[in-house]
């Protein structure tokens, strides 16, 4: 008997508003999916796109990277820059013919506790119908 498939996802939070929110959906109890393994960073303008896509190339199924939403910022740009690395990213992604909806971007606050449990599920719901990421058999063989 096969084990269910459960994604691999990480996910990139910025201390001051993603995590936070993060951190709402698990008080207020809502259902996040346990497949998200969450990196916390201080801002989201940290997300150096080598992390993504090694985090890709070594396997991961899905990458979500999170933010404060655009001019809440408590670095003032730092989002800025988060969305036009996103752009950048999934370029590359793209011409490396890599499935570039492995990796999503979102803004979630401190106060959004169940957009974060929405877009968490939508995500791993949406990797889980793309399938494991063909890049691991390579991997791993």
């Amino acid at each position: 008997m096969e084990k269910a498939y459960t994604p691999q996802i990480i996910g990139f939070l910025c201390n001051w508003c993603s995590y936070t929110g993060a951190d709402l959906a698990g008080v207020s109890r809502l259902q996040i999916p346990s497949s998200i393994r969450v990196i916390r960073l201080m801002c989201s303008g940290r997300i150096d796109p080598l992390f993504v896509t090694k985090a890709i190339f070594k396997g991961s199924d899905g990458v979500m990277m999170m933010g404060c939403h655009p001019g809440d910022c408590h670095y003032q740009k730092g989002n800025y820059y988060t969305r036009r690395r996103y752009k950048t990213i999934k370029t590359v992604l793209e011409v490396l013919h890599l499935d570039a909806e492995r990796i999503v971007l979102s803004w979630v606050s401190a106060s959004e506790g169940v957009k974060y449990a929405r877009v968490t599920k939508e995500f791993s719901n949406k990797i889980t119908g793309l399938g494991p990421n063909p890049l691991k058999k390579e991997i791993f063989l």
